[in-house]
């Protein structure tokens, strides 16, 4: 009898894999040091996905939400930081940019959302879980922060064609000091979390808390160079984060555009191709299949396998297969393996 046998291992299905998994690997890559690199990687952020550990589904939407929180925590303490300056200024600018840096700060509850929705099992018409909720959070935080951009430029050219003097200037560049520092402090945690579990869209969320920095980064050095003698210092220097804005846009659209359209990293693939090659048993990989649901990776993969085999010793055979797929790809929680007899010429004789 010629098995043609199918293993899967899913929510709600068949998974047998509740315990944790540790994914580790070299890099044999440098990073750019000192100012260079930290300029880099305001607009590319760096990711160590093929080292980073993988925890369990439920434990990393749990490190999910609780990076929101804190990170919501972290904003709010700058809102109250901004508040008292504006307070003891009396500006009523100050106080427009602190209300428009709280409102940003709440476009994170839509994320918050989406990891608790992602958590829910399975259903018979949501067969692959709700994991997709943190794409659709990922594309509302990229138009908030092609809002923030154009709300950028438009203040720049506005300040350009009319100038007006800038009042309280100690005052308004320690309300920039506080909102880059507090906005880029959350944006560092959450990128950094965002990248160890996987989510996207909570990296995007970490760059549009950097492009609310970069705006207090603009405040600060538009009052230095107004302080200095040059009152169009302010609306030049906001043109210039409007570009730095444009560019982490870039970052956050090409992200949540690869989970969309079910983009992996193409070197996973060669990882998990190489790990089922490695199997006992099976004599190729006639396909396989990667995507990204939320912040976990599914696979289906078709196996060649010996045509002698019994029903029994491919189900263990696919088996052993999925179960070496799921510890060594980072971030990999599902497979489903389809092994196919392979062709009597490739089959060597016993």
């Amino acid at each position: 009898m010629t098995p043609q046998h199918e293993h899967h291992a899913g929510p709600g299905v068949h998974d047998h894999h509740g315990r944790q998994h540790d994914h580790t690997e070299e890099h044999g890559h440098q990073h750019a040091g000192g100012l260079r690199g930290w300029l880099s990687g305001l607009v590319h952020p760096h990711s160590h996905a093929a080292a980073d550990s993988v925890d369990s589904a439920l434990e990393s939407s749990a490190q999910g939400i609780r990076a929101v929180k804190i990170s919501l925590v972290g904003l709010g303490i700058t809102a109250v930081l901004q508040l008292l300056v504006v307070l003891a200024s009396g500006s009523v600018a100050l106080l427009a940019d602190t209300v428009h840096n709280v409102s940003d700060a709440l476009t994170a509850l839509p994320l918050w959302i989406a990891f608790v929705i992602g958590r829910r099992a399975a259903t018979r018409r949501y067969t692959y879980g709700y994991g997709r909720a943190e794409d659709l959070a990922g594309l509302f935080i990229v138009a908030m922060i092609v809002a923030s951009a154009v709300v950028a430029a438009v203040e720049a050219v506005r300040r350009l064609l009319h100038p007006a003097p800038v009042e309280h200037l100690a005052w308004v560049a320690a309300a920039g000091l506080i909102g880059f520092l507090g906005n880029e402090l959350v944006a560092v945690y959450r990128i950094r979390i965002g990248r160890r579990i996987g989510s996207a869209a909570l990296v995007a969320d970490g760059l549009h808390a950097r492009t609310d920095g970069l705006t207090s980064l603009a405040v600060l050095v538009g009052a230095g160079g107004v302080a200095a003698g040059f009152p169009l210092a302010d609306p030049i220097v906001g043109l210039l984060i409007t570009v730095a804005i444009l560019a982490v846009l870039r970052t956050a659209v090409r992200d949540v555009y690869r989970r969309l359209m079910d983009a992996v990293d193409p070197d996973l693939v060669d990882q998990a191709e190489r790990s089922l090659l490695r199997t006992p048993g099976v004599l190729g990989v006639r396909a396989l299949r990667m995507r990204w649901i939320g912040h976990r990776i599914h696979a289906e993969a078709d196996l060649d396998i010996d045509g002698r085999l019994t029903i029994t010793d491919a189900h263990a055979l696919a088996h052993d297969a999925e179960h070496r797929l799921t510890n060594d790809v980072p971030k990999l929680h599902t497979a489903a393996i389809h092994a196919y007899p392979a062709q009597r010429q490739d089959v060597a004789a016993p």
